[in-house]
């Protein structure tokens, strides 16, 4: 048996918390902080923002696209907006105001969208969105950023805010996994390697680093030396980790959160296939909408499982 990583544990608070923590802390001490929302102030935990500094709240109701042009005038003023909403509001609803208003312009607007991917859970096909990053992903001057757990978001938090670029996060909401112990670095743009390993390398973000977890373990037991990768970064994509890993490993499975397409495994495809091509597995969603369902649930009915990390991996080390 090879070298194991410890399995994920929970924290006892959800990630909204630790975030609207982190927001008052910063708007206490810059002044130039302004949150924006679209009438989710309870649901993505600014609400207590709101109740400490209502002079800069600003709740634009159900009016996603008129949030981000008051986000990039507020911006062009010299102050700090952060936009919530849930994903596909945040993103693709809005997306000609982000793209005119805040990429074209080159203003450092930081939007938050929450509930990425299948944890959009019990809201359904309608507030769950596959394609979020992968369309923010298309803009230039914007950084997509996808902390996993608590730590990792602490550790990223002031990079994200003071950013000299739009940023646009996938905040797990109500998760409370807990992969890093709070003493690990992470840089935007980089990927933070979790574990380092021979035979294969698996990268994951976000939601799916647990998975990659355990299904480097199963792969461990079996004697197999697996590199595991947290590519908590989308854009801009750190392309000397992922060549460096095809080059000493030889095959690469991604673990996403999101629709297969444009999102990080099409990132490492391009990189690798650019640079030094190696055979290369996609777990995500294939061409499918969302729907109603508990996280463990539609993991599973989109085959995005640990088991299906492992199957995978498995399948590229019978390849020559």
């Amino acid at each position: 048996m090879t070298d194991k990583l410890p399995l994920p544990t929970q924290t006892d608070k959800e990630l909204r918390e630790t975030y609207g923590e982190l927001l008052l802390q910063l708007a206490e001490e810059d002044e130039r902080i302004v949150v924006l929302n679209a009438d989710l102030a309870r649901s993505d935990s600014t609400l207590k923002f709101k109740e400490r500094f209502p002079e800069r709240f600003i709740d634009v109701g159900v009016a996603e696209a008129n949030m981000m042009g008051i986000s990039a005038g507020l911006a062009n003023m010299g102050l700090i907006p952060i936009a919530h909403s849930f994903t596909p509001f945040a993103t693709r609803r809005a997306f000609d105001q982000i793209t005119i208003s805040i990429a074209y312009a080159g203003l450092p607007v930081k939007i938050m969208g929450t509930d990425p991917g299948v944890t959009a859970e019990l809201n359904g096909g309608t507030h769950m969105s596959f394609e979020d990053a992968g369309i923010m992903r298309n803009l230039a001057n914007m950084v997509i950023v996808e902390p996993a757990d608590a730590y990792q978001f602490s550790s990223l938090f002031r990079d994200i805010i003071y950013h000299e670029k739009p940023v646009y996060t996938r905040m797990y909401r109500r998760r409370k996994d807990k992969f890093f112990n709070g003493d690990e670095k992470f840089e935007i743009g980089k990927i933070f390697t979790m574990k380092d390993g021979k035979d294969i390398t698996i990268i994951a973000s976000g939601l799916m680093v647990g998975q990659a977890i355990i299904a480097a373990n199963m792969l461990e037991e079996e004697g197999i030396s697996v590199r595991l990768l947290n590519m908590y970064t989308l854009k801009p994509v750190d392309e000397e980790t992922i060549i460096k890993a095809a080059r000493e490993t030889g095959r690469i499975v991604v673990a996403e959160n999101h629709s297969i397409l444009n999102g990080w495994g099409s990132a490492v495809c391009e990189v690798v296939s650019e640079n030094y091509p190696v055979p290369v597995a996609r777990i995500g969603v294939r061409d499918h909408f969302g729907e109603v369902g508990l996280t463990d649930f539609l993991l599973q009915k989109y085959k995005m499982t640990a088991k299906d990390i492992y199957d995978a991996s498995k399948n590229l080390l019978r390849t020559k």
